[in-house]
């Protein structure tokens, strides 16, 4: 649970930094944040996989960038279902989703986040053996 909340904290926390910087991403409340980051999750845990295995051939064509353009669809995606958080078009989206995704790698390199299970077990395990 602590590590939904973590990471559903992190993504308001890029949502937010992200309507602050980009121009044609809006925020009109702190509900809307909060419900924006919960749907943007869901979005990239259900959604976003779907849209990349239809768009790997293309993907691969063109050497990864378009791996860009499908987060700037699934962040759009999140603005069009969520009341209060809107996106003005594709280059906004691409460029939130950048910035959401940078700044989330980032904040989870200090909260321990990014690590996955075999890192923090070994890790655990060096401490204990000391």
């Amino acid at each position: 649970m602590t590590k939904f909340l973590v990471h559903w904290s992190t993504v308001a926390i890029g949502l937010w930094v992200a309507a602050k910087l980009i121009p044609g991403i809006a925020i009109h409340s702190l509900t809307a944040l909060a419900v924006a980051a919960l749907v943007l999750g869901l979005i990239n845990a259900s959604v976003r996989p779907v849209l990349h295995f239809l768009t790997f051939p293309i993907t691969i064509l063109t050497l990864g960038i378009f791996y860009l353009v499908v987060n700037g669809i699934a962040f759009g995606l999140a603005a069009f279902l969520v009341p209060g958080f809107g996106v003005s078009g594709l280059v906004p989206a691409i460029l939130g989703a950048l910035v959401v995704s940078v700044l989330s790698w980032f904040i989870g390199l200090f909260t321990g986040a990014n690590q996955d299970e075999e890192s923090r077990t070994s890790a655990t395990r060096a401490k204990r053996d000391r």
